[in-house]
């Protein structure tokens, strides 16, 4: 049974989806104005793996990843660039999913853009003007924050030590238009005629970025959701003034489950743009592979902080060296392996398979516990190489281990990767082969290694297994 640590009521609770076998999940994706660097991607990682193991574990599940493609970072990029906001947004919209895939993150169900849904938005905003929860103010329209009643339930902050205001985007400009300067922006007016903006009743404008996900989930997801998640630095102002809007608009409870991830750190200090302490996931991929960084990611536990540095770069990079290493020998032994039945020890031995795949379950169900998860894999290829390193190993045997490597691995997005090819072994290179063998054979390892040696600075590695001689490119 799967418990979720629920950050509105601060306990691990049973998940229970609002309708048998499926899940209505959304998950605030990036302000494209930029490429996302390692911090940004956490979310990314972490909560599509939480819906890989919901559909792991049968789920149906409506995942729900929008972009925020209207904000102030966006308009001041374009003045950068010299492009219109729209070109900004696009861009790097179009470098997200490169970047993502090579995380291997999974397209959502639905990439909602604020842009493409302005007419809901103000339908919405004007609903909360007819409630009496929102007013306008010289073409603003702001809502009232303590009108709300339970303000602050996510958070846990208290609104009366709220005196900077509820958003983090705010101006004493702004504040000046305000009822209460805790009011947050629903819908900006147009500060210059160059600056994008939309028709509305309120004069033309753009609306506030804690609108934008309300309507986005609303339209997609309906009044109430399974799952909201989102970083850690969300939790306030921008996940609770989500629930303000939304529980008012909709008169019901916005989500029944929030998950935050904690931050990624450097010296300990949150990674950010702003502190300029980040590196982007395009560099990384310059030097590690994008499974490396998932890898890394999932190492810890979701709700926890993240140490990045060099160290832990190359310890990610070993760890899944280990698992490839095992998919690998598997790979050859599918190919190159004795015919026929399993042995004894090697049917004992996927009989044991089963209890890796339980510690797996037990360590994902408890919270998404990634780290335990990859304990457990961990775990299997000990087991696995123990067998698979055996003189007479079975094909048989190969293809059922490898069919639990990959059950375990697809689910934490790891080994989709081909990062070596096997050798389309032409005559020449047959015939070092037989001769660097013939040297073994003779104790000549002095030749041997020269052959070795001579094909690895061609980019071809042999590996000397029980079956014989593997072939590998890197």
């Amino acid at each position: 049974m799967l418990y979720i640590y629920n950050t509105l009521t601060r306990k691990k609770q049973k998940f229970v989806p609002l309708e048998e076998g499926k899940v209505k999940m959304y998950v605030c994706g990036p302000t494209v104005y930029n490429f996302f660097h390692i911090g940004n991607a956490r979310p990314f990682v972490v909560f599509d793996t939480m819906r890989k193991y919901l559909e792991y574990r049968g789920y149906k599940v409506k995942f729900v990843q929008n972009f925020t493609d209207v904000d102030d970072k966006i308009i001041n990029r374009a003045k950068e660039e010299g492009i219109s906001a729209s070109e900004v947004s696009e861009k790097y919209i179009e470098e997200y999913y490169k970047d993502a895939a090579a995380l291997n993150v999974k397209k959502a169900t639905v990439h909602p853009q604020a842009t493409k849904v302005i007419p809901d938005i103000i339908t919405f905003v004007q609903d909360l003007i007819d409630k009496g929860y929102a007013y306008e103010s010289a073409g603003d329209v702001y809502f009232r924050t303590r009108k709300f009643e339970g303000y602050g339930k996510l958070s846990g902050k208290n609104i009366d030590d709220l005196i900077e205001g509820a958003s983090s985007r705010t101006s004493s400009a702004d504040d000046e238009k305000k009822e209460d300067p805790l009011d947050f922006a629903l819908w900006k007016a147009r500060k210059v005629d160059s600056e994008i903006a939309w028709e509305s009743p309120w004069g033309m404008g753009r609306p506030g970025w804690h609108i934008e996900c309300s309507t986005m989930s609303k339209k997609y997801l309906g009044d109430t959701l399974d799952i909201h998640a989102g970083g850690e630095d969300l939790q306030f102002p921008h996940h609770e003034n989500e629930i303000a809007q939304s529980e008012t608009h909709n008169g019901t409870t916005f989500a029944n489950y929030w998950m935050h991830n904690g931050y990624i750190n450097v010296d300990g200090v949150k990674m950010s743009k702003s502190l300029g302490n980040f590196k982007t996931v395009r560099d990384l991929l310059t030097q590690y592979d994008g499974e490396v960084l998932r890898f890394l990611i999932l190492s810890g536990h979701y709700r926890g902080p993240i140490d990045f540095n060099p160290d832990i770069l190359e310890q990610s990079q070993n760890g899944l060296k280990r698992m490839r290493n095992c998919k690998s020998n598997l790979q050859h032994l599918i190919d190159a392996g004795a015919d026929g039945d399993m042995t004894a020890d090697e049917a004992t031995a996927v009989d044991g398979f089963d209890a890796f795949r339980q510690k797996f379950i037990d360590a994902m169900d408890d919270d998404l516990n990634t780290a335990d998860a990859i304990s457990a894999v961990f775990e299997l290829v000990t087991a696995i190489n123990t067998t698979a390193g055996a003189a007479g190993a079975t094909k048989a045997f190969a293809k059922a281990a490898m069919d639990m490597l990959m059950e375990l691995a697809t689910v934490l997005g790891l080994l989709q990767q081909e990062v070596e090819e096997k050798v389309e072994i032409d005559p020449e290179i047959q015939a070092l082969i037989d001769e660097r063998q013939a040297a073994r054979k003779a104790k000549d390892f002095a030749r041997a290694d020269e052959i070795r040696d001579q094909l690895a600075a061609q980019g071809i590695t042999l590996k000397d297994t029980p079956q014989g001689v593997q072939v590998i490119k890197k």
